[in-house]
């Protein structure tokens, strides 16, 4: 019976990257002159758990990669090199490159082989294996043979734990090199059928390599399974040198020399070549192709979610059936004297769904330590670029975020990251001078508020420069010349598209497509990012966003027989206006003062043509909302309750609606729109601030 590995593939290219993360995170925290030997240990496991998971389900260029990577790492932590920097950095290189391919074959493509190669031969070049020509196949270098013989004799429980021999036998054909394996099964043990335990591994093996491989190789792909076997190499007759090193490595494992191979194979017990399956042993199997999708849709494939959270959700199943069950034996025999018994009945409905449904949203939830994660790495490698020494501080690792709004919220923190440490940062001699450590720092801090996530990235830097960034949208046309600004309105202009202060292009920032796109991005999760800076103290950029993109917080607004909903968070305040405290400004545009600015205004009605342009009403309800940090007025008819809605995609159920970012069905079965802020507020004429009384007098 064949075995179809390819449903096994995600699950391997998940534990991988979070192989590749653990070696990445110890890299990063690994001083070379101080190497602790458990964190090499950590590296040097996941590397081989990446290239045996990968030999098992035929990606040979990820296996033979990872393969050199192992064998300097190996050297390392026998203490046959110590670790150097260049080494620290060749590692992290090569993660970043096993990142890609398994990438690549995650999404069913060929991986990249260039990098890789040069890697390997860089790796290969220290190891000394560039220069060392390899001895003829089955020969030592001088013409006698030379290899090893292998005994494998697995306790009983060797399957149960997981291990599979073939898969290691498989590796060894890997190294050793095609023609250079026998394999011999003993299957004297095997008990008869009536007694047979079929998860007993009763099979013993003899393994002949008569290729000239050092034996720390070879114990290499055993090593898992040395507490689940009994071992025993032998070096075949006539090498010595083998016989030594075995002898002297102080391994458990038995070393007895042997006359020759074939005096081994006659006084071997009755035995059986062990044929393996076409396309198995003897030739790599092939990977199956998976069928294309993007990464995005590979990220969002699947989420590990821990026991507890798992048990909540199934002990809430439990009492929502119970309730039901309640309830199902009064619709069977009622009458009006159990009218409070349904009463009850159906608030504890209520209670459960409340309940199922926090339980159900918190599996989705995730900490924010996952998006901060990649952080180390990127300062480490920006700082070395620009010359700068950057300290980099995580606050709130454990908040939770919906796992859909931590994958998109990736993106802009880069962005921002980024930009702090190319903008931001000031060089090591201008903080000097400043009076200033000569380690700038960047901290990244997450907390909750309220209904929402927020998350800052501050620096310790120069701050905005305001006089430059006005002069430069005064230059692009961005800004009357004659405009007076505020400073906020000023550190606003940097979220302009096409907006940048910086005197010359490079691949790190410079081309005015980075603030903006942040923006946007942030406010595609109905989110909003806001700027806090001063002169020589630095800059914090501020984002909220809402837990979760599934369930929303809203405000339900009449608009003549009409339900829309507003985001709760998007709301500043609500006033009853009369029509006469409007002012017309042009065309259709109105305004009105509210305190010390003035407040652009839209109606609904005329937007969505759900009243007549001839229609005219008095008194107006008016709903105060913020988007892209301007507030903009909205008329409705009348504010309904409160409550949480679940947001249904309107693109994906109908078509793309402008004004109108999601839809949600309300408990008397009807359809309600959710309003877009943003978008509303994109088609109103910009308004000239009205300046402050402290500014009119001076």
């Amino acid at each position: 019976m064949s075995v179809d590995l390819s449903q096994f593939h995600q699950v391997f290219f998940e534990e991988s990257f979070e192989g590749l993360d653990v070696m990445e995170s110890e890299l990063l925290d690994m001083d070379p002159s101080d190497v602790d030997d458990e964190t090499v240990n950590n590296i040097f496991r996941a590397a081989h758990s990446i290239k045996g998971g990968a030999g098992t389900f035929g990606f040979m260029p990820v296996s033979e990669f990872t393969h050199v990577v192992e064998t300097l790492l190996d050297e390392i932590r026998a203490g046959k090199r110590s670790m150097e920097p260049r080494y620290v950095d060749l590692f992290l290189q090569s993660v970043d490159c096993l990142r890609g391919m398994l990438s690549d074959m995650q999404d069913g493509n060929e991986p990249e082989t260039e990098r890789p190669a040069e890697l390997r031969t860089e790796f290969e070049t220290i190891l000394g294996m560039a220069q060392e020509e390899q001895p003829a196949e089955g020969a030592s270098a001088g013409g006698q043979d030379a290899g090893w013989i292998i005994d494998v004799k697995p306790h009983t429980d060797l399957l149960m734990t997981g291990n599979e021999p073939f898969r290691m036998f498989r590796e060894l054909q890997e190294l050793v090199g095609e023609g250079n394996l026998e394999v011999l099964a003993n299957t004297d043990d095997i008990p008869e059928l009536t007694s047979l335990n079929p998860e007993d591994c009763t099979i013993h093996w003899r393994l002949t390599v008569t290729a000239a491989t050092p034996v720390e190789e070879i114990k290499a792909i055993f090593e898992w399974v040395e507490d689940e076997c009994d071992l025993t190499y032998t070096p075949l007759a006539g090498d010595s040198a083998n016989a030594e090193v075995a002898a002297s490595s102080g391994d458990t494992a038995l070393v007895a020399p042997v006359a020759d191979a074939g005096a081994a194979d006659s006084a071997a017990p009755a035995a059986a070549a062990v044929q393996p399956e076409a396309g198995s042993a003897d030739k790599p199997v092939k990977a199956a192709k998976a069928p294309k999708a993007s990464k995005k849709t590979a990220e969002s494939s699947s989420i590990r979610v821990s026991i507890d959270k798992v048990d909540s959700l199934i002990n809430m199943v439990g009492e929502l059936v119970i309730t039901q069950s309640m309830l199902g034996q009064l619709g069977q025999d009622f009458d009006l004297s159990r009218l409070a018994k349904l009463q009850e009945g159906l608030s504890q409905l209520e209670q459960n769904t409340r309940e199922l449904q926090e339980s159900v949203m918190k599996i989705r939830m995730m900490p924010i330590s996952f998006a901060f994660s990649r952080f180390p790495r990127l300062v480490r490698d920006l700082g070395g670029q620009l010359g700068k020494k950057v300290l980099l501080e995580t606050i709130g690792e454990q908040t939770e975020l919906d796992k859909t709004v931590m994958e998109k919220i990736n993106d802009p923190l880069v962005h921002l990251v980024r930009n702090s440490m190319d903008h931001g940062l000031e060089t090591t001699e201008d903080r000097i001078a400043a009076g200033k450590s000569e380690e700038g720092t960047i901290t990244l801090n997450a907390y909750h508020q309220g209904g929402n996530i927020v998350i800052e990235v501050a620096d310790d830097g120069a701050g905005l420069n305001e006089d430059r960034i006005l002069k430069k949208a005064i230059e692009k046309g961005l800004v009357p010349e004659n405009n007076s600004l505020t400073p906020e309105e000023i550190h606003n202009l940097i979220f302009l598209p096409g907006f940048s202060t910086a005197e010359a292009v490079s691949d790190i920032s410079g081309r005015g497509v980075g603030m903006d796109v942040v923006r946007r991005n942030i406010q595609a999760l109905n989110g909003s990012i806001e700027v806090k800076s001063q002169r020589g103290v630095g800059s914090t950029f501020i984002i909220r966003l809402p837990l979760t993109l599934a369930i929303l917080d809203g405000q339900l607004v009449r608009v003549c027989e009409e339900t829309y909903i507003f985001p709760l968070v998007s709301i500043v305040e609500s006033i009853q206006i009369h029509r006469s405290s409007l002012n017309h400004v042009t065309g259709s545009q109105y305004v009105m003062q509210l305190r010390d600015e003035y407040i652009p205004i839209v109606r609904l009605d005329e937007i969505f043509g759900l009243r007549d342009a001839s229609d005219t009403v008095d008194e107006m309800m008016l709903v105060v909302v913020e988007g892209d940090n301007e507030k903009i007025g909205i008329v409705v008819d009348d504010l309904l309750g409160q409550q949480q809605v679940v947001i249904k995609s309107l693109e994906q159920n109908y078509q793309k609606v402008s004004g109108i970012s999601g839809a949600t069905i309300l408990g008397d079965g009807t359809v309600a729109l959710i309003i877009d802020i943003s978008s509303i507020g994109k088609n109103i004429v910009p308004v000239k601030r009205k300046q402050p009384r402290s500014e009119k007098a001076a």
